[in-house]
């Protein structure tokens, strides 16, 4: 069922990655999805292709409609013009805005394992500038169609990085601030009936994270509690967080979730989705991912294992690391 039909959404970063995924599970529910990236064509970055065309071309196959616009997301006058092209092209209308552009992954992997003050000061900007900034920069423009219709949803890509020490300084801040930009958004956009939340992917095994993975497996993984990603346990594919984010913005009543974290695995178990291979994936605070990823005995059988979500209270004493009180 395309529930999405007659809606207009906007996905950037949408090449590669969890960006593509998210389009086309758009695509699937049958928005018209506009999606931004640096390449039209074939291209290949950091040993990984991907370009606009296919995700266009991904996103026909699965009976979507896609509109590609090349756009470097650092140059603020381009983006004003992708939406100024929205705004005409679509009468005004622009239901869903999905921040994902980032192109800090290259400098977050060179970087892993080395403290800050060993880094250049341009991890913070390749971190922090297509990414944080790009989002925030977005909104504005998003911001200034949706509320004259008094209808619309930001939804901005974060990490369970926000709240817990994950590959660098530089990467952890920036992702605790995406979660503050949406939760402050929503306060401002309320009024005008517009939804900002922030979305938690799980363990998303894109080009670009698989090859990370496997590099970390090579060198000083165990060492550093992430033994649990050579046998890939509990991955998603990008596409679930598209189709995740699909039903969110299908919601009738989604301005009641603004202002709040929204982790994809728990949508997914909401709405009843399953991933590209037909599985339904824990969330990252359930015990069916905890407990196997701290023994990993327990993983063949984790199905046997309660999908009970541990409160935030327990967790900030224990696992997350986010600034306490």
């Amino acid at each position: 069922m395309k529930h999405l039909e007659g809606k207009v959404a906007l996905v950037t970063g949408a090449t590669r990655g969890i960006g593509r995924g998210i389009a086309i599970g758009l695509g699937e529910a049958g928005a018209t999805v506009y999606v931004t990236g640096r390449s039209l064509n074939n291209s290949s970055s950091d040993g990984v292709s991907g370009s606009l065309g296919e995700t266009k071309s991904a996103i026909e196959e699965v009976g979507g409609v896609c509109i590609p616009v090349q756009v470097d997301h650092s140059d603020d006058e381009q983006v004003r013009l992708l939406f100024a092209r929205i705004q005409d092209e679509q009468n005004g209308q622009l239901d869903l805005l999905v921040n994902n552009a980032y192109s800090g992954v290259q400098a977050v992997k060179d970087a892993y394992g080395q403290p800050f003050w060993d880094c250049e000061p341009s991890l913070w900007d390749a971190s922090n500038n297509v990414g944080l900034r790009s989002h925030y920069v977005a909104s504005i423009f998003a911001a200034r169609i949706m509320t004259k219709r008094n209808s619309g949803l930001i939804c901005t890509i974060s990490s369970w990085g926000s709240m817990s020490y994950i590959f660098n300084t530089a990467y952890g801040v920036g992702k605790a601030a995406c979660d503050r930009l949406a939760s402050d958004m929503a306060v401002e956009l309320k009024p005008h009936n517009v939804a900002s939340v922030s979305i938690w992917p799980g363990i998303v095994g894109t080009e670009l994270f698989s090859s990370f993975a496997s590099e970390m497996n090579q060198t000083n993984a165990t060492e550093n509690n992430f033994s649990f990603l050579s046998d890939r346990y509990n991955w998603e594919t990008p596409l679930l967080t598209g189709r995740a984010i699909a039903a969110l913005a299908g919601e009738p009543n989604v301005i009641r979730r603004t202002g709040r974290v929204q982790i994809v695995a728990e949508l997914a178990k909401k709405y009843n989705l399953v991933d590209e291979n037909g599985h339904q994936p824990a969330s990252l605070r359930s015990l069916r991912f905890v407990l196997p990823a701290a023994l990993p005995i327990l993983r063949k059988y984790s199905w046997l294992i309660p999908d009970i979500k541990m409160p935030w209270s327990l967790l900030l004493l224990s696992a997350l690391g986010s600034p306490k009180i």
